[in-house]
């Protein structure tokens, strides 16, 4: 009875737990998503150099992640050589700049609900670049569902009131560019064995990040910031809003450790409805009937998606441990038979058939099994 009640416990504590952390990468998410188009508004704080703004993200992460690392302790490194930093870690970091970059631009011409909308295209991005790269196997019933995806959020972008082709550009390259990082993620690094959690990921590809960043922010907006005031960091609002940023990662480093990455897609379906309603009510955005309609289709594709992904691995896990059942059922039915064959030799040499209580029991288990 108190062993019953202490395991409820402990279940309601790591379900608590789950929505804690679930809740806690939402607000900061949510946070960093505003505090960027505050920040990059022309509306609102009119700054909008989104790559200056990025590098210092990249710097301050990078800062603390070498605390964290290096002074610290608080998180182990790996061991990465120099060869595997510049094969794998390089492109990472050049492909993650520039998701930032063209992220953060987009929010100066679109408005927060529907970069949420056009975000939907992720898994589409995804699944395509990973058939691309074989690291998907693909399937008709996936691509449907791709398709749907893509419809709804076509619907959305056609009803969009303050549509701009250039800042959908850019927000579509942010997608694939994101995507082909997840993608080589999992060619380059994880095929090798090497995983690296959001602290571990700052640490080695933030640095990397700031040094691809500088090349275009010295041709496109150090220039601009010379011949302005612009050129002048308040540290309140640059401080709070990379803090958020840092704090984010560190969130999903909790999220993903405590729960599942599957976890954190399904939460960040709610957060996209959240930014849509925070959007229209309290920045003020126009969301039509057709951006709605549109999203709900999208929304609907990429609920069957990621429970179709929750199925597969159910699937994986049940196949998992049929496999070791099956193992350990072969195991047993060997012992079972060096048994039998040890006393089938002592019955050969007394001229007579005995039938042991292990052969019994071995073939009524079978039995049993077959049955089963």
């Amino acid at each position: 009875m108190g062993k019953g009640l202490a395991t409820s416990g402990a279940v309601f504590k790591k379900i608590v737990m789950s929505y804690i952390y679930v809740a806690v990468w939402i607000f900061l998410s949510f946070t960093v998503i505003v505090f960027n188009k505050y920040i990059l508004d022309r509306k609102m704080y009119n700054w909008p150099y989104p790559i200056s703004l990025t590098m210092i993200h990249m710097g301050f992460c990078s800062s603390l992640a070498f605390l964290l690392v290096r002074v610290f302790k608080l998180v182990e490194p790996i061991g990465m050589t120099r060869d595997i930093y510049i094969s794998s870690v390089v492109p990472i970091g050049a492909l993650y700049s520039l998701s930032l970059w063209f992220s953060n631009s987009a929010y100066i011409f679109l408005s927060v609900s529907f970069i949420q909308m056009l975000k939907a295209l992720m898994p589409v991005a995804v699944y395509s670049t990973g058939v691309l790269f074989k690291k998907e196997t693909f399937k008709s019933q996936t691509m449907a569902n791709m398709l749907g995806i893509s419809v709804g959020v076509a619907i959305a972008a056609y009803g969009e009131a303050k549509f701009n082709s250039w800042g959908v550009m850019l927000q579509l390259g942010a997608v694939a560019f994101e995507a082909t990082r997840l993608v080589l993620i999992q060619i380059l690094l994880t095929s090798k064995g090497i995983s690296l959690n959001p602290i571990t990921s700052l640490y080695y590809i933030a640095p990397c990040c700031f040094v691809f960043l500088s090349v275009p922010w010295i041709l496109v907006e150090y220039p601009k910031l010379i011949a302005s005031s612009s050129f002048h960091i308040d540290f309140l609002i640059f401080g709070s809003n990379s803090a958020c940023a840092f704090a984010l990662n560190l969130a999903v480093f909790l999220l993903v450790g405590k729960t599942s990455a599957l976890t954190m897609n399904v939460a960040g379906v709610v957060k996209d409805w959240l930014l849509i309603a925070f959007s229209w009510s309290v920045i003020m955005d126009r969301v039509t009937t057709l951006n709605l309609i549109g999203y709900g289709v999208a929304f609907l594709g990429v609920c069957y998606y990621n429970h179709a992904k929750l199925q597969g691995l159910k699937a994986k896990e049940v196949q998992k441990k049929t496999g070791e059942t099956d193992e350990e059922i072969g195991l047993m039915e060997q012992k079972v038979d060096r048994e039998d064959d040890n006393l089938g030799r002592k019955s050969d040499t007394q001229g007579s058939f005995i039938c042991s209580p292990s052969t019994a029991v071995k073939y009524s288990w079978r039995s049993q099994r077959l049955k089963v």
